[in-house]
């Protein structure tokens, strides 16, 4: 992503309140909505949040291929947006979505479930 983000459509006033990191994303967790089951981890710039908030499909910020791309759109694994609240930072996005089919690129549901650490006793 350039160091000047793209002209973006998000209301100015929640654009304000906003934490961005160097590169001008925010981690976006995606996590299901009845269960509170977490999805996974994307990332959003200001568009991207635009987008989420006003189309009510979870649209993410690509960091390898530098582009813009909706959930769902070639998978057919859609997350229907329920609600979008800030941290308390305002550094993070908690996405509750209606979560269609796999939510992880590997085809599992989750993104947290394959590789668990285990704990220090």
């Amino acid at each position: 992503m350039s160091s000047t983000p793209p002209p973006s459509s998000l209301d100015p006033e929640i654009a304000a309140r906003l934490k961005r990191s160097a590169d001008g994303l925010l981690p976006a967790i995606a996590q299901q909505y009845d269960t509170g089951e977490v999805l996974m981890l994307g990332w959003m710039d200001d568009e991207a949040l635009h987008r989420t908030l006003t189309t009510g499909r979870c649209t993410y910020w690509s960091r390898s291929r530098q582009e813009y791309w909706v959930k769902g759109d070639t998978s057919g694994h859609f997350q229907h947006v329920k609600s979008v609240a800030l941290d308390c930072d305002a550094d993070t996005v908690l996405v509750k979505v209606d979560q269609v089919g796999a939510a992880c690129h590997t085809g599992a549901r989750t993104c947290f479930d394959a590789d668990v650490l285990p704990l220090s006793q």
